[in-house]
């Protein structure tokens, strides 16, 4: 009894100890776990911080006073923050798009990569459709002129161009006749009147005749078209375009380096373009105000079609639960709302499609990497409500043909956002020269594209991952449908064999050889 009062004794102070020592080390793990969340969310809280910032910046300097040259030079960090976002697209749209192309294996998949570009662009028209649907029910740009501030004049785009002209210049800058003028230049076509004879009277008849002309701006999608159909062709090469395939891969990883750089610019950029557009607006509220229903139409359409079109359509064609689907892959919706990247989200999204859920490996290295360069949704839907946005800005009236141009423009071009962080808002200037807007209203865009990239981001990654999970589910009723043919032909074979050894072994058959056997012994003794 004592030595078990002493060992008690003991024990009582070691216990106490112990507690101690666990209330450390807990208190020194949630430390950690701030420092770490901290570590990870930084440039989040930086951005924020940024736009906060710069509407405090903006009404502190409004009251100044400044000129107009004055409002430039203000500017001037925000517009480095756009010029070094256009410098990044071009290597990173062509490298991203020849590498994730070169990976199309369509010997082992066959008809599987028809069936993915089927799927991306449905989804994708589908989601162009419910973002034009939703700018003309929610009107974010409605009476909002006051935020029209065309004032730098960068660039000048005609407002008078037909219809049949948007499409026909379209289809042309999808095959530039040079490759290197189409990285800083693309087609567009302008109207000269040309005299073409007297009437009666004599009074000189002009006609608009169009001719084509070079304006300034990348020319994304012929350099997409190009960047897709070059990687095919490397892979169609086999071992010989290995070492070219490799080249691009790295040119790409290198890229992507320079956009993490660029990401700790964001923050300082975005502070100068919110306050500079605060200092040059009329009205601040009608500024929020406009801002704040383009952001609440956007992240309605990613919540419907994230919500409940792409898990439809994800039960339509394989009859499992899609939430059930989407659960395991948590971690990688997180990486993608906090980096605002598919490609960051890419690694991730691999790993947990094949582990969690049990995807082919062919199927999800297929069509993720593809799908994190050319399938954009959530920056479809995005970018068509932003150019119904910048119309109602300018007090611009779409008719059914331009309409249709945006849907269509907005579908080829989301493939041109690439997976970078504000990548989508350079292509938004695609379908305002698609259908003749200016495009100096972007800044607006980028202001609160902080928020409208993070579910951007979160619903492109969705449709790559249910798109795996359908592509798999239809290679496996493939494998299955092959399994049972092949066991069924086994099956006729195994039959085939036992019908002939039941033959050579049936009693029927033994009797009349055994008489054969026993017929020339008879004739011998008979003679």
């Amino acid at each position: 009894m004592e030595k078990k009062n002493e060992i008690n004794g003991h024990a009582m102070p070691g216990s106490a100890s112990t507690d101690q020592i666990l209330e450390k080390s807990s208190q020194k793990s949630l430390r950690e776990k701030l420092m770490e969340f901290l570590r990870k969310n930084l440039l989040v809280i930086l951005t924020v911080s940024g736009v906060l910032v710069g509407v405090g910046l903006g009404m502190m300097v409004r009251s100044m006073n400044l000129t107009k040259a004055q409002m430039t030079y203000f500017a001037f960090p925000g517009e480095m923050l756009l010029r070094m976002l256009k410098m990044i697209i071009l290597p990173l749209v062509v490298c991203s798009l020849v590498s994730g192309a070169a990976s199309l294996d369509t010997r082992s998949l066959g008809k599987l990569g028809g069936i993915a570009v089927a799927y991306f662009l449905v989804t994708t028209l589908i989601a162009s459709g419910i973002g034009v649907a939703l700018a003309f029910i929610i009107k974010p740009g409605v009476g909002a002129g006051a935020l029209n501030t065309n004032n730098l004049g960068l660039e000048s785009v005609s407002s008078n161009k037909e219809t049949t002209d948007s499409f026909l210049d379209l289809a042309r800058n999808l095959f530039p006749a040079n490759l290197v003028a189409a990285a800083f230049r693309s087609y567009a076509t302008d109207y000269k009147m040309v005299a073409v004879g007297n009437d009666t009277n004599g009074t000189t008849l002009y006609q608009k005749v169009p001719y084509g002309t070079e304006t300034d701006g990348m020319n994304i999608l012929g350099l997409v078209l190009f960047a897709m159909v070059f990687g095919v062709a490397l892979r169609k090469l086999g071992d010989e375009g290995e070492e070219l395939i490799r080249f691009f891969n790295a040119f790409n990883e290198a890229t992507m380096v320079l956009v993490s750089w660029i990401m700790w610019y964001i923050p300082f950029g975005i502070m100068f373009l919110v306050g500079s557009k605060i200092v040059e607006m009329e009205d601040v509220v009608l500024l929020v105000t406009s801002l704040g229903k383009y952001i609440f139409a956007s992240i309605l359409g990613h919540v419907i079609h994230g919500g409940i079109v792409l898990p439809l359509i994800y039960f339509g064609l394989t009859r499992k639960n899609p939430f059930s689907f989407l659960s395991g892959l948590i971690t990688p919706f997180t990486t993608a709302f906090a980096t605002c990247s598919s490609s960051a989200t890419l690694p991730s999204m691999i790993k947990c499609v094949e582990e969690n859920n049990g995807v082919d490996k062919r199927i999800s290295r297929f069509i993720l990497p593809i799908g994190a360069t050319v399938n954009m949704d959530g920056a479809a839907i995005f970018q068509c409500i932003a150019a119904v946005f910048i119309a109602q800005l300018n007090n611009t009236e779409l008719n059914a043909g331009q309409i249709f141009t945006i849907l269509v423009t907005a579908t080829a071009s989301s493939v041109g956002a690439a997976g970078i962080p504000a990548g989508g808002i350079i292509t938004i200037a695609i379908i305002l020269e698609a259908i003749g807007l200016p495009t100096n209203d972007l800044s607006l865009m980028l202001a609160v594209d902080w928020i409208v990239d993070r579910t951007t981001t979160v619903v492109n990654v969705e449709g790559d991952a249910l798109g795996a999970g359908i592509l798999h589910h239809i290679n496996q009723l493939e494998m299955k449908k092959h399994q049972q043919e092949g066991e069924l032909s086994e099956v006729q074979v195994e039959a085939v064999a036992n019908v002939q050894a039941e033959e050579e072994t049936s009693p029927l058959v033994t009797h009349q050889a055994k008489a054969l056997e026993a017929m020339p012994e008879a004739i011998e003794s008979v003679l």
